[in-house]
């Protein structure tokens, strides 16, 4: 009964969301929760909002209206300590936002250092093992500028992992790269997702969406206009909107 309950659980709950840049609103009205162990897979075309309402879930947009919950708390309410706060949420981004200036290992080693306050010994042992975890241990004392976009993301994935965080958020993190590349990154996260790490992906990927999700989310200009399990959201949309933007893949 327990385990049931801890499988139910809600981590991440979006009520009434709304985003405006000016006059031109993104979001119109988002509602979704995230369950602990969820891969939640956010579709839809280009500009229907999908990036803004990741964005907004660690703060790094601030919503014009709405609420979004991080296990019942409201976030946007209260005075926080947004640092802390994302090292609970993690980002992996699609243009990887590594430190540049700073070896693989050390990317990984500052989250930790800094934010949750482990010393150095500790930091290393936990980036080594999560380097390990995606397959970069060897590259551990390459700069990004010698490594492909593949690897990148990799190194990206395993420095969100060393933050321990609840809930990781992929924006889009395979569109910068090769085809060739895109693989290497999907396996990583299909293992993530069997590990019941809880995911919010943002994704042009179809066919992962529709086997390694848990909850398919359809958005367009701005809403929700489906969201169910990846089942019935890729064979049985009860929207024509959804029907038409699967078409073209279920026919491939």
């Amino acid at each position: 009964m327990a385990e049931k309950k801890r499988k139910e659980e809600i981590v991440i709950r979006v009520d009434d969301l709304k985003k405006s840049f000016g006059n031109h609103q993104v979001l119109k009205g988002v509602d979704f929760h995230v369950r602990k162990g969820d891969v939640t897979c956010i579709i839809g075309a280009s500009g229907s909002g999908k990036t803004t309402l990741l964005r907004c879930l660690n703060l790094l947009e601030t919503p014009t209206s709405g609420q979004i919950y991080f296990h019942e708390q409201p976030i946007t309410k209260y005075k926080m300590n947004i640092e802390q706060f994302r090292s609970r949420m993690g980002m992996v981004f699609q243009s990887f936002n590594l430190f540049n200036n700073m070896s693989v290992l050390d990317n990984c080693m500052l989250g930790p250092i800094h934010v949750l306050k482990k010393n150095k010994e500790e930091a290393r042992e936990e980036a080594e093992k999560y380097l390990e975890k995606v397959g970069m241990h060897p590259q551990i004392n390459a700069m990004p500028h010698q490594l492909s976009g593949g690897q990148k993301q990799r190194v990206a994935i395993a420095r969100a992992l060393c933050m321990h965080p609840e809930v990781i958020l992929f924006d889009e993190p395979t569109s910068a790269l090769d085809p060739q590349m895109v693989g290497e990154v999907l396996a990583v996260m299909k293992e993530m997702a069997q590990e019941g790490i809880t995911m919010v992906i943002v994704t042009h990927e179809m066919a992962f969406a529709r086997d390694v999700s848990t909850k398919t989310i359809f958005m367009k200009d701005g809403s929700v206009v489906e969201q169910g399990s990846p089942e019935r959201i890729f064979y049985n949309p009860t929207s024509p909107y959804t029907a038409e933007f699967l078409a073209r893949f279920m026919a491939g």
